[in-house]
């Protein structure tokens, strides 16, 4: 899901928000004697689902956003009070305003970073054992990745290797050189993908590794 997806996505759980805020009633508390205001329960549950799955896809389960959510998921007074139901609200609107001001996109690529350097450390072994083939397909995997990531992060189309490294040329976001070496790294990756390993020697994968490295570090700033 890229980021339009993902802003479009919190523009209707929002709305959704009001819906369930509109169906409060108050009931008299048998327990407590006293009156208490309680949200449509039905509403209420999808709502938190359709929430915890955007708030896990977009910054993880480890996140204080979603630890948060979960935490105040449940009341003594009941899950569908409104008080319960305000203090998820808050977590969610928080975690909204911090997508829009561009926060999660920080969060997102340190987590992408750990991936990307843990699957280059790995192609760097696998090449420094004698298997420059897989280490060719796991580098070009690593850069297939973090083009996609480019063109969410620029409201690009996903498509092929190719596609995405055109468009991200045409958008401006590295220029025509960089867009070439890519070409370069890609056509390595094919090449073992395919098994046609006389295209390409140990040395191309090598630089491989390192240039995909370097460009992670210019245009993805990880």
């Amino acid at each position: 899901m890229n980021q339009q997806l993902f802003k479009k996505r919190f523009i209707e759980l929002e709305h959704q928000a009001s819906q369930i805020e509109a169906s409060k009633i108050v009931d008299m508390s048998p327990t407590y004697g006293d009156s208490r205001e309680y949200v449509d329960w039905n509403l209420l549950l999808g709502w938190k689902v359709k929430v915890k799955n955007c708030l896990s896809q977009i910054c993880g389960e480890e996140s204080q956003y979603f630890k948060q959510f979960e935490k105040n998921e449940s009341s003594i007074l009941g899950s569908n009070c409104i008080q319960t139901f305000l203090n998820l609200r808050t977590i969610f609107i928080a975690a909204k305003e911090d997508f829009e001001n561009g926060y999660f996109s920080s969060i997102v690529r340190i987590a992408q970073a750990e991936v990307f350097d843990s699957e280059l450390e790995q192609a760097k072994a696998l090449l420094d054992g004698g298997y420059y083939i897989a280490a060719a397909v796991i580098a070009g995997t690593v850069l297939e990745t973090s083009l996609r990531q480019l063109c969410d992060e620029n409201n690009i189309g996903h498509g092929k290797l190719d596609k995405m490294n055109a468009d991200l040329a045409k958008a401006s976001v590295y220029n025509v050189l960089i867009q070439k070496r890519v070409t370069v790294w890609a056509d390595i990756r094919n090449s073992a993908a395919h098994g046609n390993p006389d295209k390409f020697k140990k040395e191309d994968v090598d630089g491989m590794i390192r240039d995909v490295n370097n460009f992670l570090v210019d245009h993805l700033k990880i």
